[in-house]
């Protein structure tokens, strides 16, 4: 597995990282079995950074990442500020505080990793005294680095804007491009890591759905894919089901001959430099192993890049609900 730094934390990460919204089972049942099977198939395949947070299934994938024996280079960090009755407009130092404990309880650890503000609202980034509690508990030594993960790009270059901030977890794929011209390169002007999540749509650049897929009622891609639950953009990248289903369509025709879709879509990523990490979660064990084989793939033509960034202003963008 090939490493990238993550900006100032001053670690050396896994390109692909392991996404754990599923263990806490908010993509349908997860048994214990199967959730240490999957972070068994993480530390032997070299992932080395793992993404959870404190509001997957309140608190249980923190708990089972905490209970599982991980590789000595595995990096866990975990994210803030959507439960612990601080979301939407009740953040104070002494509540972030309180959350992070539990995080780290959980987790089994004295100090996080990575400690992440969870897509707050813009409004509590924009009035900043949010970044000054996370420096503070940072020098308290709670956490060892903090960032943050957001929904829009907007949000994205308020971050930037911390001395503090060590990495920005953002949504970036091939249905969600704008990022490579209007953040990365100022996140690497600034040395801060990027952390991709929902490389794959919430599963859509697979390339395994078709218009008659249906989930589980636990699932967010069936109680939130059209933002009844929380912002659209989380699920499908904010695209209807039905249009990325044919969007996928149109994807075939540009793939390189015999490079399987959800390969095609994190080589992608990977071709942007300024990316740390790419956060794939997988439901079964074995959907690991061909996360971890996009690493190993050649990068794509620098034409094909155009051909896909000219495809995505024209047929996806104004499609996206959510914001950019």
């Amino acid at each position: 597995m090939k490493t990238r730094l993550l900006g100032k934390t001053g670690y050396e990460v896994s390109e692909i990282g392991l996404g754990c919204w599923q263990l806490g089972g908010d993509f349908g049942p997860v048994g214990d079995e199967t959730a240490g099977a999957i972070l068994d198939a993480a530390n032997g395949a070299g992932v080395t950074f793992w993404d959870t947070a404190d509001v997957y299934g309140g608190g249980l994938s923190e708990s089972r990442i905490g209970s599982h024996g991980k590789g000595p280079d595995v990096h866990v960090a975990t994210k803030l500020g959507r439960g612990g009755g601080l979301f939407p407009d009740n953040y104070s130092l002494d509540g972030i505080r309180a959350s992070l404990k539990g995080s780290a309880e959980r987790l089994g650890v004295a100090s996080l990793d990575l400690a992440q503000l969870h897509c707050v609202p813009t409004e509590v980034l924009r009035d900043g005294r949010i970044f000054g509690w996370m420096d503070q508990l940072k020098a308290e030594g709670l956490v060892r680095h903090w960032g943050a993960s957001v929904e829009t790009i907007e949000e994205g270059l308020i971050c930037l804007e911390q001395p503090g901030c060590a990495s920005l977890q953002i949504i970036f794929n091939l249905f969600r491009q704008d990022a490579a011209k209007a953040l990365l390169p100022k996140a690497a002007e600034r040395n801060v890591g990027i952390i991709v999540r929902l490389p794959l749509a919430s599963g859509l650049l697979s390339g395994k759905f078709d218009k008659a897929t249906r989930f589980d009622a636990s699932d967010h891609r069936n109680y939130n894919a059209d933002g009844a639950a929380f912002s659209v953009g989380e699920t499908f990248s904010g695209i209807p089901f039905e249009r990325g289903v044919e969007l996928v369509g149109q994807l075939r025709g540009l793939a390189p001959e015999a490079l399987p879709m959800s390969q095609f879509a994190l080589r992608w990523i990977l071709d942007h430099p300024q990316v740390s990490t790419v956060i794939a979660g997988v439901s079964k064990p074995e959907q690991l192993a061909d996360n971890v084989a996009a690493s190993a793939q050649r990068p794509l033509f620098p034409a094909l890049m155009g051909e896909l960034a000219e495809w995505y202003e024209r047929d996806v963008k104004p499609e996206i609900r959510g914001g950019v």
